[in-house]
């Protein structure tokens, strides 16, 4: 096509596929069609740089994109080796958790414990987005097993064992099971004749009480450091993850790891909070932890982070932390009256009234609380049909793009925390990046009991 107006029509092609690229460049190497079309269009735009003379500052930045997302074009160069990824809670060493969090792809390659009911383990090397099937054909391997016909009794099958005891059998064709584990949960491979015999692991149901690390640490620091890994985490997840979650359902998640991830770093925070007030044996001490967690609580609101925010506050609202009458009754009126207004706040009554218009003031950056934007899009999803008469519902998806805005608006400038770089520092952020946390809430209720046992 020549003339201007099939340079107009190239150019709009191009500033499309640009566009493109510069959307979705995170998910692309997942989808190895998508991939071979780009790379055809990209060296068939190549093709015309030579002709059209305007075109040559888009295809520039279409070789850059190219590039980014690592869509090689020449079919014989190998792919670089991977590099295989710890998921956060399972770090265990300072140095890996003190490295910035990257975005997690269904292709990365992890290391994760399987369990036997004797708790000895295996370490797998396996893809994120592995099926069960795949995980225990790498167990069988490992443990030298011969393969069995799926249907004898012998064959291993996969179990999550929740730390307070809860079994959840995992069929052969689910995939991505890793990101869906609870915070203290484990994957075990038995027998059926052993399904029933399985047992949490004894570190997470041994209590050790005692002074911990949040006594050494200043409200301040631990504030910012929640903030900044908080931050990390939310900047990785796609906003198509929000979508992806809500739109097709646990059966058809594919890209959802980083938003499963950081919804579980909200739950273990929570349980941090009251993991550390009902390990903490001294009235007086413990006293002095509510204040410690809300001034950590204000300080996040302070930084417009509003999940570790709403953490901490549904943390020191568990049921076995608020019921310790004689402890609360230390705290000072000053920190009362504060903390019922951060109960306000998170308060879910006219649809989280007080929240939303409290995050409605803020300026990016912002780390907003996921779990209510998960909310919102649940209520557009199911409140009314995509397709309607057989045609697409047309203000139903502008609602889902006005949503996916907000977060994108959320994110627009970066987060600048004043921290200073010292050892001190750094086992801080080791130690916010790495809570050991009680999440069996009967377990819970039991030290809360042992601590005022008549309590109302």
């Amino acid at each position: 096509m020549e003339g201007p107006e099939g340079l107009g029509r190239k150019q709009a092609c191009l500033a499309m596929l640009l566009h493109f690229l510069d959307t979705y460049q995170g998910l692309l190497q997942e989808e190895e069609g998508a991939g071979r079309i780009i790379k055809d269009l990209y060296l068939l735009i190549m093709k015309d740089e030579s002709l059209y003379q305007d075109l040559r500052e888009d295809t520039l930045r279409l070789h850059q994109l190219v590039e980014t997302v690592e869509l090689k074009i020449p079919e014989e160069s190998q792919p670089p080796s991977k590099q295989v990824k710890p998921l956060f809670r399972h770090f265990r060493r300072i140095d890996s958790c003190l490295q910035t969090r990257v975005a997690f792809r269904g292709s990365d390659e992890i290391f994760c414990r399987v369990y036997m009911p004797d708790h000895s383990y295996v370490t797998i090397r396996s893809r994120l987005s592995a099926s069960v099937q795949d995980i225990l054909g790498s167990v069988t391997e490992k443990l030298q097993y011969s393969e069995e016909p799926a249907g004898r009794e012998d064959s291993l099958i996969l179990v999550a064992v929740a730390s307070s005891g809860e079994k959840v059998l995992l069929q052969p064709t689910e995939d991505c099971v890793f990101t869906t584990l609870g915070i203290n949960s484990h994957l075990f491979a038995c027998t059926r004749d052993s399904y029933e015999a399985l047992m949490p692991l004894p570190e997470e149901i041994q209590v050790s009480p005692g002074d911990t690390e949040i006594h050494r640490v200043e409200p301040e620091d631990v504030a910012n450091h929640l903030t900044a890994f908080h931050w990390e985490l939310f900047r990785c997840v796609h906003e198509l993850e929000f979508v992806d979650y809500v739109f097709h359902g646990e059966r058809g998640r594919r890209e959802t790891a980083n938003l499963e991830l950081l919804l579980q770093r909200c739950s273990e925070v929570t349980h941090w909070v009251a993991t550390e007030v009902l390990l903490c044996e001294a009235p007086g001490k413990r006293a002095q932890l509510l204040k410690k967690f809300l001034k950590i609580a204000a300080i996040c609101k302070q930084n417009q982070d509003l999940l570790s925010f709403y953490a901490v506050v549904m943390g020191l609202d568990n049921a076995a932390v608020s019921r310790l009458r004689l402890t609360w009754e230390k705290l000072p009126g000053k920190f009362k009256n504060l903390f019922r207004k951060f109960e306000n706040l998170t308060d879910p009554c006219r649809n989280h009234k007080s929240y939303r218009e409290v995050i409605s003031k803020m300026k990016p950056p912002v780390i907003p609380f996921v779990p209510l934007i998960l909310k919102d899009l649940t209520f557009l999803h199911e409140g009314s049909k995509t397709l309607v008469d057989g045609l697409v519902n047309i203000e139903k998806l502008h609602s889902v793009a006005e949503k996916v805005r907000t977060i994108r608006k959320y994110r627009s400038r970066p987060l600048c925390l004043d921290m200073e770089a010292s050892p001190h520092h750094l086992q801080t952020k080791a130690y916010v990046r790495q809570f050991q946390v009680i999440d069996n809430q009967n377990l819970l209720f039991e030290l809360s009991y042992k601590l005022e046992a008549n309590s109302q």
